[in-house]
């Protein structure tokens, strides 16, 4: 791919987008630049790691790259569009990985019909499965789309959606890697309170989850119907599933959902304002 990308910011998204990026050669390492405010060890420790470019000088980065991705704190953007307006050209691509902040705003804060593409990775981009979702602001183009797409496969896959949809989208895949892990610290504490050996427990867990998503994945039946062919009547799955609704448990998840998605509006409309 014959595009130069600039990140400004270098956190740990950043990284694994350039991670997934340099390990299956979407873009040459040469060719991915990382600029942060202040922290140099944190460029050096990217420069040695993946081989990319460094560069304090925002500008200088923004006028060498053809892709522009915002990965700083979404708190941040409007100081960091007030700087960065000046050297943005309708010729280049803005990515956004920031929660809450719509590509609206962003586009009014860059005053520009530069195309404004959103995307939302989870955590587990750090291993190649993310799974992203992405939209786009009223100056992108389907061309536009698959270059960003192209770019975000590095770390999982890739789907578009509207934006008025990402508010819930960020609950169900940006947020929801959280939800399963507090749902395995339970587990973990059950082990403890039985005296297991977590050495032993902790790769039968893992196991059952790969084995959940393979079957969710590959299984034309749904999660109801898989649910039900490993409940006998009377038996141990049964009396678990009865605990888990005595607590309402299905409820929780979608409350849980509804929170993470209203905090996601919040956020934005606060920008908004």
């Amino acid at each position: 791919m014959n595009q130069t990308i600039a990140f400004l910011g270098a956190g740990s998204m950043a990284e694994a987008i350039i991670a997934g990026m340099t390990a299956n050669s979407v873009i040459p390492a040469q060719q991915i630049i990382a600029t942060n405010n202040s922290n140099k060890e944190r460029l050096a420790e990217l420069s040695s790691k993946y081989h990319i470019q460094t560069n304090q000088n925002k500008q200088e980065a923004i006028t060498d790259s053809n892709v522009i991705i915002l990965a700083m704190k979404p708190k941040d953007i409007k100081k960091a569009t007030d700087e960065i307006k000046g050297w943005i050209r309708e010729d280049q691509i803005i990515v956004s990985l920031l929660a809450g902040i719509s590509t609206n705003f962003i586009e009014s804060q860059l005053d520009t019909n530069t195309p404004v593409i959103r995307v939302m990775p989870n955590t587990s981009a750090a291993i190649g499965l993310s799974a992203t979702t992405v939209t786009g602001g009223k100056f992108t183009t389907a061309d536009h789309l698959a270059l960003v797409e192209t770019i975000m496969q590095s770390i999982g896959t890739t789907t578009l959606i509207e934006e008025e949809d990402m508010d819930a989208f960020t609950a169900l895949a940006g947020s929801s890697p959280a939800f399963y892990y507090y749902m395995i610290e339970a587990m973990e504490r059950f082990v403890a309170d039985k005296g297991l050996d977590i050495d032993i427990a902790k790769p039968l867990m893992i196991q059952t989850l790969k084995g959940v998503a393979g079957m969710l994945e590959t299984s034309p039946d749904s999660p109801g119907v898989l649910r039900q062919k490993i409940t006998s009547p009377g038996g141990t799955t049964e009396a678990g599933l009865k605990t888990l609704a005595s607590h309402n448990f299905q409820h929780a998840v979608v409350d849980c959902l509804n929170q993470t998605t209203d905090k996601s509006a919040e956020l934005r409309k606060n920008f908004e304002k």
